[in-house]
Order: C-alpha cells, then sequence, then structure tokens
C-alpha cells in the first residue's frame, strides 16, 4: 500500500478555450440596452444590425472603461466609438458595414467605336464568310461559294486599311489572309475560272510572308492538266516536289503518281514507267503497280509485263479475311456484333479494297495474256498459275472463265466447253457460273437436254444464282412448258429482283400465256431498270398493241424512235399502227422513212405500192414493184404488175413489151398469156391467136398435171390399204397389175391443141393483176405480229436472255 498512489484528477488542458467575453457576444448585443442607446443617432434613428453569424475571436482586449448598465458607452482615448455630436455631418450614424451610401454605380457600358473593337469585329467577319464559303461549296452551289469567297477578300482589304489608320500594321493577321486568298483560288478553281485562280494562287506563293507556300504548286499544276497543258503541268509539278521536304513521303509519292499519269497522256510511256518503278521501290500500292503494267503493255515489254505483274501480285492488301465474320458459336451477342461489324464502314471499305484489288488483277490478266506469250492460251496459263503461287489464288479460276470466254469470242468453242467443263466439275466458287454458261451455250446450239442437265448443276451448285434459275427457265420455254418457265422466272427474281434477263423472259413468258397485263407489269417494272432500252420499250408497245391501246403504243413507240431514231422496223411498225387508225398521211411518212432506211423490207415495199396504185400514181408504184422484182426475182407477179401499171398509165406498147419479157422467162405461166392475149385485143394485133393457142396448151397441160397428181395420191392410199391382203384383187384387178388408162401424147409445136372428149371452152379471161391492190380497200396494211420476231436493230427481240 505503500507504494501505491491514488490517482488525482488532473487539470484538462483544453480548458479555458471556449471562455470568452459575454461583451463580444453579439448574438445579445440587441438585448443590450446600453448599446443600443449609443447606436441611436442624434436625430434619434435607429440603424438595425444584424446578428453576427461569426463567433468574435477569443483574445480579449482590455477594457478602457467599466461597462454600467443604464450608462453611455465610453469613449476611447483618441477618437469617438462610432458616433459625432455635431448634427451637420453626413451619414453621422454607426455604419460599418457602408449601407449609407447607396448602391453601386451602374457598369460603364462597352463602347464598340475604339478601333480595336472594329477590328476585331471585322476579324470575325472575315472568318464567318469564309466558314459560309465552305459549306456552300459543300452542298455543292459553286457559285454562292464563290460570292461569299470575294466577299471575304473585300473585307480582309479593308480590315488591313483600319489596322494601318490605327497604327497597328505591324499586328497583321497572316493566317487570316493566307486563309481568305487559297479559299478564293479554290473557289475560283470550283467554278472553272482557271485564269483567275492561278493569279490567286501565283499572290500567294510570290508573298513570303507565307511559309510553304510552294506547295500550291500542286494545286497549279492540276489546274493546267485539267487544261490540256501537260509540259507545264509536269514542270510545276517537279518545282512542287522540290519544295516538299523527304519527311513527308506521303505527299511526295502522290505528286511522283500524278507526274507518272500525266506523262501516260502525253504519250511517253517510258517517262511514265520511270516514274513508276521510283514509286514502287520507295512506297509500293496497287494503284502503281496496275499503272506500271499498263504502261509495259503499251511500249510492249514482254519481260517488264511479267514482272510488273508479279509486283502487283506481290502487293499484300492487309485486309482481314471474311470468315472472321462468320458466326462460329450460338451467342445472340456474339453474333449481333457480327451482324453489326459486317455492315460498318470499315468493313465496306475493306470490301470495296479487295473488290478493286481483284479488279486489277483480273484487267491485268486478261491484257497481257496475249503479248506475253506467242499464243494467248499460253500467255493464259502462265497468269493463272502465277495467281495461283499468289494471295490472289481464289480468282484463279475466275481466271479460267474468263479464257473461256475470249475463246467464246474468237468462235473457239470446243476449247472454250472444254475450259467450263473442267471448271464445273471443281468444288468452287465459280462452279455455278460455269455450269450456268454451258447452259446458255447449249441453249443457243438447241442442245436443250444438255442445257437442262448444265442449268440442274448449276442450281445445286448455287441455290441463290438467279443465272441458273434464268437457264433453266429457258429450258422449260423451249418445251413450251410455259407455266413451269414462268415459275422458274419467278425464283430468280426471289434471288434477285434487279435481274433483268429474268424479268424481260417473265414478260415474254405472260405473253405466251395470253397474261397480257402481267406481261405489261414486267416490262413496266423493267423499263424503271432499263430507262434507255429501246427493246424493252418496244415490247411495251406491242403488248398495248395487244390489249388493243392503238394509242398507246403509238406513244412507246415514239419513245423507241427517239432513242434509235433510225430503225426501220419501229418505223415501219409506227406506219402499221398510223394505217389501222386511217391516218394516211403519218403512215406513208413512217413507211417511207422505214423504206429510205431499209429498202429490203417486202412488207414495206408492198405497202407503198398498194397505196401509190391506189391514189393512181402508176409511175411511182413501179418504182417500189421494180425493188419487189430485185428482192424476188423468181416471184411472176411483181413483174406482171408492173406490166399492169405501165398499162394503166397509158403505155400499151411497153407494157406489150414487158409481157413478152416475162413469156419468155417464164413460158407456162397463165395469167400473164392471159395478160398476153388481153394486150393483143386491145391493141388489134394478129399475134393474139398465137397467145391464145399457147394459152390453150398451157392450161391443157395444167390439167392433166392435176389429173396425175390426183391419181397418184389415190394410187398410194389403195397401196396402203391393201399390203395386209395376200393375192387379193383391187376392183377385179390382180395384184402386181396396174391398171393404165389411156394416154394421150403432147402435141408437136406448132399444132393445136386437140382433147378426143367434148370440147371444152377456153377460159382466156383477163384478170388484171393490179386488181385485188386498186380495188380492195387497205384498212390494216400489211399488217404482221411481232410477238416471235426479231426486235428491229437488236439481235433478241422476243428469244429468251440466257444468263
Amino acid at each position: 500500500m505503500n507504494n501505491r498512489h491514488l490517482s488525482v484528477k488532473e487539470d484538462d488542458l483544453y480548458s479555458g478555450y471556449n471562455d470568452y467575453n459575454p461583451l463580444f457576444d453579439c448574438k445579445e448585443l440587441e438585448n443590450d440596452a446600453s448599446f443600443q442607446d449609443a447606436t441611436k443617432s442624434n436625430q434619434g434613428k435607429r440603424i438595425h444590425l444584424q446578428p453576427c453569424r461569426t463567433p468574435m475571436p477569443s483574445v480579449s482586449r482590455p477594457m478602457t472603461a467599466a461597462v454600467q448598465s443604464g450608462a453611455a458607452r465610453p469613449m476611447s482615448a483618441i477618437s469617438a466609438a462610432g458616433y459625432s455630436s455635431s448634427p451637420t455631418r453626413s451619414c453621422s450614424n454607426f455604419d460599418p458595414l457602408g449601407q449609407c451610401r447607396g448602391p453601386a454605380p451602374p457598369l460603364e457600358e462597352k463602347k464598340d467605336d475604339t478601333p480595336e473593337e472594329k477590328i476585331k469585329l471585322l476579324e470575325k467577319n472575315v472568318n464567318d464568310l469564309i466558314t459560309e464559303s465552305c459549306m456552300a461549296q459543300s452542298m455543292g452551289n459553286s457559285q454562292l461559294a464563290l460570292e461569299k469567297a470575294r466577299e471575304a477578300g473585300r473585307k480582309e482589304r479593308a480590315l488591313g486599311r483600319q489596322r494601318e489608320q490605327s497604327g497597328n500594321a505591324e499586328q497583321i493577321n497572316v493566317d487570316l489572309t493566307y486563309a481568305v486568298l487559297l479559299n478564293l483560288a479554290n473557289q475560283y478553281e470550283n467554278n472553272e475560272m482557271y485564269p483567275e485562280a492561278l493569279n490567286s494562287y501565283q499572290v500567294i506563293i510570290k508573298d513570303k510572308m507565307f511559309a510553304n507556300a510552294g506547295r500550291l504548286k500542286v494545286n497549279m499544276a492540276n489546274i493546267w492538266v485539267k487544261q490540256k497543258n501537260y509540259p507545264k503541268a509536269i514542270k510545276l509539278y517537279r518545282m512542287a516536289l522540290d519544295h516538299i521536304s523527304d519527311d513527308y513521303k506521303e505527299m511526295r509519292i502522290k505528286i511522283m503518281q500524278n507526274i507518272g499519269t500525266v506523262f501516260v497522256l502525253l504519250g511517253k510511256y517510258s517517262d511514265a514507267v520511270a516514274s513508276f518503278e521510283q514509286i514502287m521501290s520507295k512506297s509500293a500500292n496497287i494503284r502503281t503497280a496496275y499503272n506500271l503494267v499498263l504502261c509495259y503493255y503499251a511500249i510492249r515489254d514482254a519481260d517488264g509485263m511479267r514482272n510488273a505483274f508479279h509486283k502487283l501480285l506481290a502487293i499484300p492488301l492487309r485486309v482481314q479475311h471474311e470468315d472472321k465474320y462468320i458466326a462460329a458459336t450460338d451467342d445472340i451477342k456474339s453474333n449481333m456484333l457480327l451482324e453489326v461489324i459486317k455492315n460498318d464502314k470499315l468493313h465496306k471499305m475493306e470490301r470495296d479494297l479487295k473488290a478493286r484489288a481483284d479488279n486489277y488483277v483480273m484487267t491485268s490478266a486478261k491484257l497481257i495474256a496475249s503479248a506475253i506469250e506467242a499464243s494467248f492460251a499460253a500467255g493464259f496459263d502462265w497468269c493463272v498459275d502465277s495467281v495461283k503461287n499468289s494471295p490472289y489464288a481464289e480468282l484463279a479460276n475466275d481466271l479460267q472463265l474468263k479464257k473461256a470466254m475470249t475463246f467464246f469470242r474468237q468462235m473457239q468453242f470446243d476449247q472454250a466447253m472444254k475450259i467450263l467443263k473442267e471448271v464445273a466439275k471443281q468444288d468452287s466458287r465459280v462452279k455455278s457460273a460455269a455450269a450456268n454458261n454451258l447452259s446458255s451455250l447449249f441453249i443457243l446450239e438447241k442442245d436443250y437436254k444438255q442445257a437442262e442437265h448444265y442449268a440442274d448443276l448449276a442450281m445445286n451448285a448455287d441455290r441463290y444464282n438467279p443465272g441458273a434459275f434464268v437457264c433453266k427457265g429457258n429450258t422449260e420455254f423451249v418445251k413450251q412448258d410455259y407455266a413451269k418457265a414462268a415459275e422458274f422466272f419467278k425464283e430468280a427474281l426471289r434471288n434477285d429482283s434487279s435481274c433483268t434477263e429474268a424479268l424481260r423472259n417473265l414478260g415474254l413468258t405472260y405473253k405466251k400465256l395470253n397474261r397480257l397485263e402481267d406481261a405489261l407489269d414486267c416490262f413496266l417494272k423493267l423499263h424503271t431498270i432499263l430507262r434507255d432500252s429501246a427493246e424493252v420499250m418496244y415490247q411495251l408497245a406491242d403488248t398495248y398493241e395487244l390489249l388493243e391501246d392503238p394509242h398507246q403504243a403509238v406513244e412507246w413507240l415514239m419513245q423507241v424512235i427517239s432513242v434509235v431514231p433510225n430503225d426501220p422496223k419501229a418505223l415501219a411498225k409506227l406506219g402499221d399502227l398510223h394505217d389501222q387508225e386511217g391516218d394516211k398521211s403519218q403512215a406513208l411518212h413512217y413507211y417511207c422513212e422505214s423504206f429510205r432506211l431499209f429498202p429490203c423490207n417486202m412488207e414495206v415495199i408492198e405497202w407503198l405500192a398498194a397505196y401509190y396504185v391506189q391514189t393512181q400514181l402508176y409511175e411511182k408504184a413501179i418504182h417500189y414493184f421494180e425493188r419487189a422484182i430485185l428482192m424476188q426475182p423468181s416471184e411472176v407477179r411483181w413483174q406482171l404488175m408492173v406490166a399492169s401499171c405501165q398499162r394503166r398509165s397509158g403505155n400499151s406498147q411497153k407494157a406489150l413489151e414487158t409481157c413478152k419479157e416475162i413469156h419468155r422467162k417464164f413460158p407456162e405461166d397463165l395469167q400473164c398469156l392471159r395478160f398476153l392475149v388481153r394486150l393483143c385485143q386491145d391493141m388489134g394485133l394478129k399475134e393474139v391467136h398465137d397467145y391464145t393457142s399457147k394459152l390453150k396448151k398451157v392450161e391443157k397441160m395444167k390439167e392433166l398435171r392435176e389429173q396425175r397428181a390426183k391419181a397418184d395420191r389415190e394410187g398410194s392410199t389403195r397401196n396402203r390399204r391393201t399390203d395386209s391382203t395376200d393375192a387379193t384383187t383391187t376392183d377385179g384387178v390382180p395384184k402386181g397389175e396396174r391398171g393404165v388408162g389411156p394416154v394421150t401424147s403432147l402435141p408437136a409445136s406448132g399444132e393445136p391443141f386437140e382433147t378426143s372428149g367434148s370440147p371444152k371452152e377456153l377460159d382466156a379471161s383477163y384478170a388484171d393483176p393490179l386488181g385485188p391492190l386498186a380495188n380492195q380497200p387497205r384498212t390494216g396494211g400489211v399488217k404482221k405480229r411481232v410477238e416471235d420476231d426479231v426486235f428491229p436493230g437488236e439481235d433478241v427481240g422476243d428469244e429468251l436472255l440466257p444468263d
């Protein structure tokens, strides 16, 4: 217990800090009567003070005097404690917050008429005008963009004068001046005001204030290229190249590409090769390699073409493979993400780059194949082998198809079919296309069985190939199974709604099925795709004619004429439609135009000749009959019509000579002999007896031939009926024997013909060859259906189009 001590409460180390003099408590000032009396002014006014929100500092100062309740607040030793006894002193009340001074004076307004403010406002206006000019150009309004650029130039010059007047000429905004001049030059160039644009660029280049202005010589060179001043353009390109350091590698490559392109335009292919080779050594790209192939082809350098083609194939595309866009899992979110990525702009850009590269490779191979080897086939084989060993290996089969098509153009069908059959046997993406081409080829050769086989092969290889269904539909159309053909054409359209071959063939099929409204709908849809196709317009006109709407048919034929004004078949069709409507003058106009363009159409010749016979213009009719004689020299009726026109025009002697010439060529023609008899009777010639005797002989010979032909036909019929009998007789005549009637010998020359029977009256009645043309009214003209005809001016018409 001696060693133990009781704990004693120690002093609080932090005590006393919260203690303060109550005199400094502002919360109690309102209740302090002495303080309230002290704050009253000599006028008896009182200033209301807000209670203090912050505690007073705990540091205290010694009191000057004790404060007694009800006594006035004591004064300090130096000055009054906030109040004065003088009644004339303004604001004598205690005002520690300065409230008696009133509100603060308003802020002074900013003056806009100072030089600095005017300069800033002008700069803003110039920048706004440059922006408006660029926006107008982006929207395609070049004229407005030029006006804004000119106004910006005027404002910028006014800005410079304003700076000089204010004495701030050294503070000129060089960047703003450069932007104004460059925009003005660009707008001059966009509006094809090339001299003004060149002057504006020249002003920028000559000004030493603008750094790197020499690059604008590229723009000036582009203008000289547009004006086809190629030497000056090359000079400026090279000058611009000197102003650009090697750090700007991409810009230098583009300028060198421009130089090579201009050399190509000049025809200096060797210089272009040098430029392109320099680019390939520094930064190889697809476009330059393709241009290099073309230049070597132009100078016929086989080794250069091979090397350039190898360089083209060796350039990496750096394009991701399409397999990464194929969904490999069943994860819905991943598949949705792949669908989004598959259609984004980056993927479209990759597809465009890959398609452009493939096109360059295919075009280069087709171009150099016939130039690098002794034969086209050998050159193409070299190209195919090179492509197979490159990143473009999938194009090898495409090149094989191109090779087959080239053999087609060279009329080497066996070689083409051999290649197509080899490709069709391979399991590749072009198998369907090869089988499709084979089917089209067999359709043209009318081997419909093989065509159907390869059409089925093409459909099985690719169910989404519209050309395969077109070929299959064509084979069904040939077999006249139009309903099934229409179904295949519809399936092709479901796979590709823009397949024009399927749409056209479907319309023709509907015409065969007499579904004219459906056919019209197909051709109208086809017209929206092929706006300038005269064939489609012709089919629309023909369909409207079948629908008995001649006015619409005429309207569509007029559109055909606007596209192909020299098509004789369309003009003849227009003449036929006007003839049906009774408008002879328009019909004559279009028939004459058709005859002028193609004077070998017998329908047009016949219509024109008949028209002039009806109008009794026989001399003009003779002209068209003579044309018909040239077209059909073995047809007697055209020559007889010439003679008839001569007779009707009053020239009987010439008609007689013409008939004699016809009789010399065709001595057994009855109509010619009757015409001669009639002419001789009219002219009172003695030759009438000779021609009458010849007419009798020819008529009797014709009658005998008809009797013998009839007897032969009856005999052959009886023989077919008695082939199954054995040793039977027919009409009492044993088999093997044949009844022969009496044979009448032909009269000798110069002797009159006599028959053993009763004499027959000679039919020497004359029938005018022009009678049907001159007397029969022609309401429909020389009308011919065109549904199975070939389209005028084209090689197809209503024939089905293979893919």
